[in-house]
């Protein structure tokens, strides 16, 4: 980890005879490097022969399972298996109306209380139809699960052995909203007691799921990654169906191929801008940002939406660092004023490092509104705009208080910590390159302060603050959620943790709540803030993965957009 140090610098305007000593985060340069430009290169077309080769068999492979969701047995257990294993491997995105019409009978079935249908007293079997229900919105009671308690209002003994059980209440555990307090109770007891199964009586597959799941739970991991760790776990079950196998396997590489394509065509655009030698001091992290974005949205028809998103973020990135780590307070009131104009000639009073910044600034936006205008939805270009700006302000506020000395109150500092995440400017730009789908109602409710919103925020903030406080503290950084609470309410660092960690417990509930029918905007919409609180909960439960992205991130790149699953 490395300490703040002090770099000299040329003066913002030539001339002035003084040297600025700048911070610096010492953050470590690109894992990746130009590993992805091959992708975007004319010679490696033989490369891509996989993709028209494999597209008729991944049709023929979709019509079968089709067929079986609608030919599945009449009884709920068989569907919702079915449902859960094309969910967990990775291709429901294939299937969302055959599902969707599946559950809507499974839920009027349950509504009916046709119990001898749902065998009551399987654990697992309660447990999947409340996860994959409340899932899809439906509003399904938790009291389902006062069945599994004694007579003294404890969850029964015998549960303990029933692992498969217990795993499925740690899931649905995770879908619970404010009020299902037998849900609070649930997951404690279901996480003990998964902690220390003996793994010589199970199966090593469902060994190796518990073993994750207490990691990653499903409600809170990328189903991208997710797919890639359990489609070799469901080749090893000896129950396992070819047909959902052998289409996993080729529409996950399938889909590889296509964001290597996309990865390639970025990071020639990244390295165009020559971040290393123009912005020495940000993060140089192209390819991280990009399986940021695939977090989002991972599905084909997302490609335009990823590279707005993916390049609006990275120039975020540097912003953050600007704002950050590298500008003088009266740089900085430049760069902001330059940016709520919106205006080329505003570029003229900028020091160079900040006109180079801002000239590629205005293009990537100027590209952007040429993209929707193709479509005929240039007026979405206002609502990013406007997002960026609002974002833009709030980084100038932060700096203020930092070079000034200014430590803020809790009441001051988290509505606009809630803005510096980027969450609510990323929230709405990942629409803008969306399909019809997206409407000026779906815009305005994006930035309206909805709950939604406000929760990955929240995610965002707390998650981050806990993560990397000690790291920005040494580098010098605005006080975190942490500093503040131990110095306005006297409490420990563990203390200050554990309580901002209850803010985000909260958060999820509030997250799960707006999923619940009928929804603000459509669900495809409310899945991208999901998304989004996803991917901070992959990144920053254990540290702050981004920033130290040699870590596990290299990993989870590695298994999305290096390495094909075997055939």
């Amino acid at each position: 980890m490395s300490q703040v140090s002090a770099t000299p610098c040329a003066p913002p305007n030539k001339g002035t005879g003084h040297v600025i000593e700048r911070r610096s985060a010492g953050y470590h340069p690109s894992v990746w490097g130009d590993y992805f430009l091959k992708y975007d290169s004319p010679s490696n077309s033989v490369k891509f022969k996989f993709l028209g080769r494999v597209e008729g068999q991944i049709e023929e492979l979709k019509g079968e399972v089709k067929k079986m969701l609608i030919d599945v047995v009449d009884k709920p257990l068989p569907k919702l298996h079915l449902i859960d294993q094309i969910q967990r491997l990775g291709i429901e995105y294939h299937f969302e109306r055959e599902v969707d019409e599946q559950l809507e009978q499974i839920h009027k079935s349950y509504s009916r209380l046709d119990h001898e249908d749902f065998k009551v007293d399987d654990l697992h079997m309660v447990a999947l139809i409340f996860r994959l229900l409340r899932q899809h919105g439906y509003n399904i009671s938790s009291e389902i699960f006062d069945k599994f308690k004694d007579s003294k209002g404890n969850f029964r003994e015998s549960l303990i052995s029933d692992v498969r059980g217990l795993l499925s209440l740690y899931e649905a555990c995770h879908l619970r909203c404010h009020g299902d307090s037998i849900l609070d109770e649930a997951l404690p007891f279901a996480t003990t007691h998964l902690e220390s199964i003996n793994e010589s009586k199970v199966s090593t597959s469902l060994a190796k799921q518990v073993s994750h799941a207490l990691k990653q739970p499903l409600r809170k991991g990328l189903p991208r990654l997710e797919a890639s760790r359990y489609i070799p776990l469901y080749q090893e079950e000896p129950s396992h169906d070819e047909v959902l196998l052998t289409l996993a396997k080729l529409d996950f590489n399938l889909l590889q191929e296509q964001h290597q394509k996309e990865l390639g065509k970025i990071t020639r655009w990244w390295k165009n801008i020559d971040v290393p030698r123009k912005f020495p001091f940000a993060r140089d992290r192209i390819v991280e940002l990009f399986f940021w974005t695939t977090g989002i949205y991972f599905e084909p028809e997302f490609a335009m939406a990823r590279e707005i998103l993916t390049k609006v973020i990275s120039l975020a990135s540097i912003m953050d660092d600007i704002y950050d780590v590298y500008g003088t307070l009266e740089e900085l009131a430049l760069l902001n004023e330059a940016i709520q104009k919106w205006d080329f000639d505003a570029m003229d009073g900028l020091p160079e490092y900040m006109q180079a910044y801002f000239k590629e600034f205005l293009q990537l936006y100027e590209y952007i509104g040429n993209q929707l205008a193709a479509k005929g939805r240039s007026y979405r270009l206002i609502y990013a705009k406007e997002v960026m700006k609002k974002l833009v302000g709030a980084y100038f506020q932060e700096a203020k208080w930092f070079h000034t000395n200014y430590i803020p109150t809790l009441e001051e500092y988290m509505p606009l910590q809630l803005i510096t995440t980027g969450y609510g400017m990323l929230s709405t730009t990942s629409l803008v390159g969306m399909g019809d789908v997206v409407t000026e109602h779906v815009l305005k409710w994006s930035v309206s302060d909805c709950k939604s919103v406000k929760a990955t925020q929240t995610i965002c903030r707390l998650m981050d603050d806990v993560s990397s406080h000690e790291f920005e503290q040494k580098r010098g950084h605005v006080v975190s959620a942490v500093e503040l609470l131990m110095k306005y309410r006297g409490v420990s660092e563990q203390e200050a943790a554990e309580e901002l960690q209850k803010g985000v417990i909260d958060a999820w509930k509030d997250t799960n709540e707006e999923f619940l029918r009928p929804t603000a905007v459509p669900m495809s919409i409310l899945t991208r803030m999901l998304n989004f609180s996803r991917v901070i909960d992959v990144l920053y439960s254990d540290g702050d993965n981004y920033t130290h992205s040699n870590t596990k991130l290299k990993d989870y790149v590695t298994s999305l957009f290096v390495n094909p699953l075997p055939k």
